[in-house]
């Protein structure tokens, strides 16, 4: 939240005024007005988390990196593909209006990045280029054989054993 206060009030003399001319209307010069920023407040520091979470952030992080990166690329490939399933689950339950946490979007795009960035790296090692890359992903693209995202076989599963136990109960 800004603060403003008069720093300097001025009041020259009529002496002192510039002459009024045709093209300025005004000859009010006499106050100025600065903006205060305080640094610090006395218990803000208190009340801030530590900064050490960061540092827990990064470690999950090289982690996950860890991960990922011991993976082969068909299993890269196959968790790239669940993955944008799952995010086109969340665009349908989100246009629907069903509850989800919209936060999975972020942590989604960013597992795939992830995912994506470690195929590249391992095509630079092999020396293919960007060109031949790009052709690549294409044909992989085309490829893919559409699926049900894993979510989805879940709750077909689970809808399924419900219906299983209601025909058995009432049997």
């Amino acid at each position: 939240m800004a603060s403003l206060s008069i720093s300097s009030v001025i009041f020259p003399s009529k002496s002192n005024l510039p002459k009024p001319s045709a093209s300025s209307s005004s000859t009010f010069h006499g106050v100025r007005i600065a903006q205060l920023c305080p640094t610090r407040f006395p218990g803000a520091s208190s009340s801030r988390a530590p900064k050490s979470s960061s540092v827990v952030m990064m470690a999950k992080k090289d982690d996950e990196l860890k991960e990922i990166r011991t993976k082969s690329t068909e299993e890269l490939h196959e968790e790239i593909i669940d993955l944008k399933g799952e995010l086109l689950m969340l665009r349908l339950q989100r246009s629907a209006r069903n509850e989800f946490k919209s936060s999975d979007f972020k942590l989604m795009r960013k597992k795939v990045a992830r995912m994506l960035t470690v195929k590249r790296e391992r095509e630079m090692e092999e020396g293919i280029n960007k060109r031949l890359s790009r052709k690549l992903d294409k044909k992989w693209r085309k490829s893919i054989v559409p699926r049900p995202p894993p979510s989805l076989i879940k709750l077909r599963e689970e809808e399924a054993a419900e219906e299983a136990k209601e025909l058995s109960s009432s049997a």
